[in-house]
């Protein structure tokens, strides 16, 4: 489903994703099947968006950024593609790529710095600023984020032991 009130230019938008209201989706960009996206995203071209991801509200996806598998953007938060960004001045040699990698949440309101990589499963608290790269399953929030545990696949917070709030230990899949 396409909503009439959006503008969807590209013809890459996979079957079964819903585009909701006033949503801006520019000509080469990718959207995988089985998306959400909803109203007020903004989806620039070098983009690529993979399969059963969720994009809240408010969210703005500029070039060379990718977003794989199953991954739940928070509304309002923002990616950024430029390290040096001036009004009427564009360079390639300042847009760096994002990548935010299968599983990840990216909470409410949260910054993404250019040229990060958000590993996979990873879990970002709303209004986090990431500056570096978070590893896969990392627990990450505030200002800047910094780590505070681990997330299973399933959700399950950890402490930086890998203790649930019950003591028990996981192992996480990659290890």
């Amino acid at each position: 489903m396409i909503h009439s009130l959006s503008n969807v230019l590209s013809k890459n938008i996979g079957p079964n994703t819903e585009v909701w209201q006033f949503c801006v989706i520019l000509p080469e960009a990718v959207v995988g099947d089985n998306c959400n996206i909803c109203s007020h995203v903004f989806i620039e071209n070098n983009v690529t968006i993979g399969n059963n991801v969720t994009i809240k509200n408010g969210v703005q996806i500029w070039d060379g950024i990718t977003i794989e598998d199953n991954v739940f953007i928070g509304p309002n938060a923002t990616f950024t593609n430029e390290l040096i960004p001036r009004s009427k001045v564009h360079s390639s040699d300042n847009m760096k790529c994002t990548l935010v990698k299968k599983g990840a949440t990216i909470g409410a309101n949260s910054t993404i710095l250019p040229g990060v990589t958000i590993g996979e499963y990873a879990f970002i608290g709303a209004g986090s600023v990431v500056t570096k790269d978070i590893e896969d399953y990392g627990l990450f929030y505030g200002n800047p984020a910094t780590q505070k545990g681990y997330i299973t696949t399933e959700g399950i917070i950890l402490d930086m032991e890998k203790r649930d709030a019950d003591g028990v230990q996981h192992i996480l899949k990659k290890e």
